[in-house]
């Protein structure tokens, strides 16, 4: 018992020793980063060109999904997605997953989905 004991103290001695040095590396990692955001290119105003007004963003795959399940009155089945979108099937069942986790979605039925 008296052993486990010992053992265990260095264990908690030598877990500290680790964290410590974690925490040293982390704050280098950090001054290195603030380094390079610091040495960046200083650009005159005069020489600096306009860049074209941006464009509208992509939907990204939740959106799409989501979009299309709640154009459904009845439902929507993960093959019918996998058409209407192109994704894989993998992909589709990731965002039916999230979606449903977050509320966003119910199960109508067996693997059909609709917008709550």
């Amino acid at each position: 018992m008296k052993q486990v004991k010992k053992d265990l103290q260095k264990l908690s001695q030598e877990l500290k020793a680790l964290a410590k040095k974690t925490d040293k590396v982390i704050k280098e990692v950090g001054k290195l980063g603030q380094a390079k955001s610091t040495r960046q290119k200083k650009v005159k105003p005069e020489t600096m060109k306009r860049s074209p007004a941006k464009k509208a963003t992509a939907m990204t795959a939740t959106e799409q999904v989501f979009k299309i399940i709640k154009a459904s009155k009845n439902g929507v089945d993960a093959p019918t997605l996998m058409k209407k979108t192109g994704f894989e099937d993998r992909k589709v069942r990731n965002v039916i997953f999230r979606a449903f986790k977050q509320g966003k979605i119910k199960r109508a039925g067996r693997g059909t989905y609709v917008a709550t």
